[in-house]
């Protein structure tokens, strides 16, 4: 009976609440009678401290003073600037409209569409991807150590997962790690990169692990930011980008130098392109860095050894940090193609170079043929750190305590998986080339049937996850978008949403030369659902062309 009053109460007062103020002050007088009598008759520790309770309506009148509400302390007025000028496009409003669309879909309303096909954000799993047994093994083994006494698991991932508990305190994945991460999963991390990278040598003592790749790189451009006006530090980021980076910059008040890819040339890196941007920003600012992402997000490229030889030697010429974002390392779909990390090619450049040229490099759980998104796993490796700069970056990585320590053994998983001769080496092999396998088939249908619709032409997606097609927006419609101010791809996205289901993320959200627009989709749908989304999208498209098609004809 207690639980209905206090429930009656609470609904009564979020509906008091709802109210425009002028509502709320006629519903606070009305409803002080009915709020009075459903009180509850035990006295409360408020009370027994001699406290008054007051009742919503005597509540409304003692917030006030001289007639007006208390003011709240955050508003937009007060809001962080640097908080609004932060942008994230892969989780902007187009997405959260789709989200609407759901719920609304999920509450009987009525659309040209059965549901939301959402192929905005690399999340492989809640596209129907199915986990890495071992990897799931491993991890439930450290989260229930009980089970290592279960026959239903295999023995090689009874002893990663042993061996990483004995890393961790009170061997528990409960307990908080070194902000560096659990030593032993930092040691696996070398030898992985030792091993990817044919010998190349790595010490553990440069290996940070990060609660995704994310935090990595945001800590390290933390790093790197200072000075005021001229002296501010300058960031070199690729356009199109993934919008993490645009988002950080504005949030550290650094200021964004745009180098753009080559669309004409699958989105490849252009020194000349470099030395531009470079140039033009020391007019108002000091890069200090450049930032690289490959495989590419969300251009799919797989940037070939020359140009990635070709940036570093630039970075050793102009002094900048570099930092490479190989979060995709295992998406590589072109046969002719595949990675090479810039830390191998730093290496092979000579002693000069490896020594001197500070590179972050990056990895994820999230990416790749795992797609263990949720874990929140991944890991850095710093080199040629100053000594002293060095421990403050520990310093910093302390304040975040440590990374999800299963995040952390999830990436461990991925850095010292089953070997040949191992149990569980067959069920793994197997799981991996069909998920790498089933990537390659969808980004080849991908590029294919964009590229038989008139208006859109998509590079072919060499790697990573996503397709980004170049779309033709009739005038007609880009004015349109402009008297409403917003961007033509934005306003394209939207209606497509509306009237397919699809959830795509406009590449004004990425960064795009001016006068062309693009989207970016996820390849990451099942095979099936790719082709439903890819004939959708199709016949919107040829729709959406005719439509403005023929509201230009009378000016001709």
């Amino acid at each position: 009976m207690h639980r209905l009053q206090h429930l009656a109460n609470r609904s009564l007062i979020a509906g008091v609440f709802d109210q425009s103020p002028a509502l709320l002050r006629t519903k606070a007088r009305e409803t002080a009678c009915v709020v009075q009598p459903i009180r509850l008759k035990t006295q409360g520790p408020a009370e027994q401290y001699g406290l008054k309770r007051f009742s919503t309506a005597e509540a409304t009148v003692i917030l006030r003073e001289n007639g007006k509400m208390r003011e709240k302390t955050l508003t937009m007025d007060t809001l962080n600037p640097q908080v609004k000028a932060v942008e994230y496009a892969v989780r902007g409003p187009i997405v959260t409209k789709a989200g609407d669309i759901e719920r609304g879909l999920q509450q009987g309303q009525k659309h040209p569409f059965t549901e939301v096909i959402k192929a905005n954000i690399g999340d492989s799993h809640a596209m129907g991807q199915k986990p890495i047994t071992f990897l799931r093994q491993v991890v439930a083994l450290c989260s229930f150590p009980e089970l290592l006494n279960s026959p239903s698991f295999p023995e090689d991932a009874k002893q990663r997962a042993r061996r990483i508990l004995q890393g961790c305190g009170g061997q528990s994945l409960g307990s908080y790690s070194a902000s560096q991460g659990v030593d032993c999963i930092r040691q696996d991390v070398a030898v992985y990169i030792e091993q990817r990278d044919k010998g190349v040598p790595a010490d553990w003592d440069n290996i940070y692990l990060t609660t995704g790749a994310s935090d990595g790189i945001v800590s390290i451009l933390k790093m790197l930011v200072s000075g005021q006006g001229r002296s501010r530090s300058g960031v070199m980021i690729p356009i199109p980008q993934y919008p993490l980076y645009s988002a950080a910059i504005s949030e550290l008040e650094a200021v964004q130098i745009n180098y753009y890819l080559d669309e004409d040339n699958c989105w490849a890196l252009d020194i000349n392109e470099l030395h531009r941007a470079y140039q033009a920003a020391k007019e108002h600012c000091h890069p200090r860095v450049i930032c690289i992402i490959n495989p590419g997000n969300p251009t799919g490229q797989v940037q070939s050894r020359k140009c990635i030889e070709e940036v570093l030697h630039f970075a050793y010429e102009e002094n900048l940090f570099v930092m490479s974002d190989e979060v995709y390392q295992d998406n590589v779909y072109s046969p002719d193609l595949q990675f090479h990390s810039f830390k191998k090619v730093l290496y092979e450049m000579g002693p000069e170079y490896f020594n001197t040229v500070e590179l972050a490099s990056f990895h994820s759980t999230s990416k790749g043929y795992s797609g263990e998104c949720g874990f929140r796993g991944g890991y850095m490796e710093v080199l040629n750190l100053d000594l002293e700069v060095k421990a403050q970056l520990v310093k910093l990585l302390s304040v975040r305590l440590c990374p999800p320590v299963s995040g952390q053994a999830a990436m461990d998983v991925i850095v010292n998986p089953p070997l040949p001769h191992e149990p569980s080496y067959l069920q793994f092999h197997k799981e991996k080339s069909a998920v790498l396998g089933a990537l390659a088939e969808k980004a080849q249908i991908t590029e294919q049937t964009l590229n038989t619709v008139p208006g859109i032409k998509c590079n072919p997606v060499q790697g990573a996850m996503y397709a980004f097609p170049r779309i033709f927006i009739p005038p007609r419609a880009v004015e349109e978008a402009t008297s409403l101010g917003m961007s033509p791809d934005m306003v394209y996205c939207l209606r497509l949403l509306e009237e397919t289901g699809i959830c795509l993320v406009p590449g004004s959200g990425f960064g795009q030369r001016e006068g062309t627009y693009h989207f970016r989709m996820t390849i990451l749908p099942t095979t099936e659902k790719l082709k439903v989304l890819l004939e959708k999208l199709r016949d919107f498209h040829i729709k959406f062309l005719k439509e403005y098609a023929s509201l230009e004809e009378p000016k001709r």
